[in-house]
């Protein structure tokens, strides 16, 4: 049986190859509603299914947007690359995932593997995007989006949170509530300086605390950003002689381990011990006690980052337009912290 074409297509609707390949690709033209539902009746009638790989060829580009996390089995990047999927098919695009697992060369795999592969564009969440990297997306020319971290090493459009001003809401709403101080579990070692948000956080509770007057020596913590190694260490801080009267956790995904380690301890929270965590995960609503966090507009936020990398014109006009779009942070208000 010979294979239909997009040519069956447009004789059996009564229209060009170029209105037919308008309504597949639902662009870049609009087609009357009517002629439309001719088109879709003849697709459906002959069975046709476009060639992707040969569009792909021929324009260079496929339907595909690469999107590389640091790790995505972590409840913050699990929702964001499902928030970037949602806003991805909105636009007729299929969304490609890459974990980097917070190693260099793993993030210049998937670079080099997607935009190999002629990606339509390219959302980075990188963590501390190197030398390399960098100069492998500038090889390429590629159209690249950094969300949720804006690494020191590359100048691209980036859409993020305003971390820093969170941080900072967190810290005063802990010390209004009448607390002596507020101890901060940070990043590692491996934390980069800049761009990052989690030194972002750490800032802005340093500067919360100094704007109060309050000294921040010996109260900082190093801890990765994942539950079971902070949990550990929340078992350290909690157990220890000068057990903070409250902490301020620079993500989400610690604060459920610090959680975790005062239950452990018998440890009432809020009773003995307030804890503000930072992302709002949809698990934050549901801890025990619930967990006041600082959130921003995730979904809006990975809108922003496909409409932004599958902008033809982003690369020409990227010295025009607004290279860093900040959405703002909200504190949401649970019982972790001592209100309600």
């Amino acid at each position: 049986m010979a294979k239909v074409t997009r040519d069956d297509v447009a004789r059996l609707a009564g229209t060009s190859t170029a209105v037919v390949s308008y309504v597949i690709n639902n662009g870049p033209r609009p087609v009357a509603p009517a002629t439309r539902e001719r088109v879709l009746a003849a697709i459906k009638e002959l069975g046709y299914r476009p060639d992707r790989v040969a569009q792909a060829m021929a324009s260079r580009r496929t339907d595909l947007v690469g999107l590389i996390v640091p790790d995505a089995r972590q409840p913050f990047f699990g929702e964001m690359a499902h928030a970037v999927e949602q806003a991805a098919s909105e636009r007729g695009k299929m969304v490609l995932v890459g974990n980097s697992d917070y190693v260099a060369e793993r993030e210049v795999h998937y670079l080099r593997a997607f935009l190999g592969m002629r990606v339509s564009g390219l959302i980075l969440v990188s963590h501390a995007l190197n030398d390399l990297a960098a100069a492998e997306i500038d090889a390429w020319d590629a159209r690249i989006v950094l969300l949720h971290e804006r690494p020191e090493a590359i100048d691209d459009v980036a859409v993020v949170t305003d971390d820093l001003g969170g941080a900072q809401l967190a810290v005063r709403h802990l010390l209004e509530h009448g607390n002596a101080y507020v101890a901060c579990v940070g990043g590692t070692a491996e934390t980069p300086s800049v761009g990052d948000p989690v030194s972002d956080h750490v800032e802005g509770w340093r500067r919360a605390m100094e704007d109060a007057g309050i000294p921040t020596e010996g109260r900082l913590f190093e801890a990765p950003y994942n539950r079971y190694d902070a949990y550990r260490v929340g078992l350290d801080i909690l157990s220890g002689p000068h057990r903070p009267p409250a902490i301020f956790c620079s993500t989400d995904d610690q604060a459920v381990g610090v959680l975790r380690a005062a239950r452990e301890l018998r440890i009432d929270v809020p009773g003995e011990l307030a804890v503000i965590g930072f992302d709002d995960i949809k698990e934050a609503a549901l801890t025990d006690p619930p967990m006041t966090t600082v959130a921003s507009d995730r979904s809006a936020m990975a809108r922003a980052a496909v409409d932004l990398v599958l902008d033809d014109g982003l690369r020409v006009a990227g010295s025009q337009r607004e290279r860093l779009k900040i959405f703002p942070s909200e504190l949401v208000i649970r019982r972790s912290c001592g209100c309600g």
